[in-house]
């Protein structure tokens, strides 16, 4: 596991393979439940909207919004962010392609993320990513990645292009993978780990992809020297969805932002069918925010797999949940918002994750 320090906690501490992408619907198709109204203002959150938070519990920002830089700062300043207790932060976003939002990061939200991490204290800040579904280097470029880093004084790494001494195998007796798994050494000496991840179902065999499934991104594919395909492995196994989770034992994050201001409800990764979801989460819980994330699939309508049984019945959450990567059911999920508006999406979210 990750040592170090966290940067952002709560008030009280709690703790595939390449194919051609499919249609995307844009648009707003009608959700099975009415989404929550529009507030006409928003006012700045206060510290009245921070709950005293028990033991044991995952306290998820959620700000409805249309503003993806916006919902960043308002949804870190709900998290009660007390400063920077580290020199170097890992940033971890989402750059499987160089699709548009929600198919991979938006430059709104990495732009707001790393501007607060370096005003809460970082040093050093060093995005970093793995691409699935094309170049890396390539996807970062025609992300703005580069230039961003530039302007920003932000470093950046592309994991593709690390040596064989740069990369640490993870095993254990209890993982589904053959081999275990290999994660960049950068990764496991970061003081602290953030990474952003979209609201999107995934057409593979992930069938969703939130905060656990954007860890896949920290492992390799192959690792020099080694003719071994991890990813191979990883999409060819009935176990796929344990084994996401499995990746995730490698860290702990210090944050997990998600954008779901737009979100694809079929499809997915690349591309899909995308309706308006008007939110942003923050949280440090990957399996509360993962939860989150699928109850507001459902508020919308999605695939038969992310909408069958009880949320915490989806595998990548089982596993994750047997691991002790967060909260075990939805009562341990308590949220904060700022505005009328998030308090009644709030509301919608907490009736589909207890059904």
């Amino acid at each position: 596991m990750l040592g170090g320090a966290v940067i952002f906690s709560p008030l009280v501490q709690a703790c595939a393979p390449q194919a051609p992408p499919d249609q995307t619907v844009t648009g707003d198709p009608q959700p099975t439940a009415a989404p929550p109204a529009d507030a006409t203002s928003v006012p700045v959150p206060t510290a009245t909207a921070v709950p005293k938070e028990e033991a044991g519990m995952a306290t998820i920002a959620l700000v409805k919004t249309q503003d993806r830089a916006d919902g960043v700062r308002r949804a870190i300043e709900l998290l009660r962010a007390n400063g920077m207790r580290g020199d170097h932060v890992l940033l971890k976003p989402n750059f499987n392609s160089a699709d548009e939002a929600p198919g991979s990061t938006h430059a709104d939200v990495l732009r707001a993320l790393a501007v607060e991490l370096s005003n809460a204290g970082a040093r050093s800040i060093t995005v970093a990513d793995r691409s699935g579904m094309g170049d890396t280097r390539a996807v970062m470029q025609r992300k703005g990645v580069f230039d961003l880093a530039e302007e920003l004084g932000l470093n950046t790494i592309v994991f593709d292009e690390l040596a064989e001494t740069d990369w640490v195998v993870q095993q254990s007796p209890d993982y589904h993978w053959s081999q275990g798994y290999a994660v960049p050494r950068t990764l496991l000496d970061a003081d602290a780990v953030v990474q952003t991840c979209n609201l999107k179902t995934h057409r593979y065999g992930g069938h969703f992809t939130l905060s656990l499934k954007n860890s896949v991104g920290l492992a390799a594919k192959t690792v020099p020297g080694d003719r071994y395909d991890y990813m191979s492995e990883l999409h060819g196994s009935s176990y796929q969805r344990h084994m996401i989770a499995e990746i995730n034992t490698a860290y702990t994050p210090a944050l997990i932002v998600m954008d779901g201001v737009e979100a694809f409800v079929e499809g997915g990764p690349a591309t899909g069918k995308k309706v308006s979801a008007e939110v942003v989460l923050a949280g440090t819980d990957r399996v509360a925010i993962d939860a989150v994330g699928v109850a507001i699939l459902r508020l919308f309508g999605t695939t038969p797999e992310v909408s069958r049984g009880k949320v915490f019945d989806q595998e990548q959450i089982a596993r994750a949940v047997e691991l002790g990567l967060g909260v075990d059911s939805p009562d341990k999920i308590q949220f904060v918002t700022g505005d009328a508006a998030s308090d009644t999406y709030a509301q919608q979210v907490r009736e589909t994750l207890i059904r």
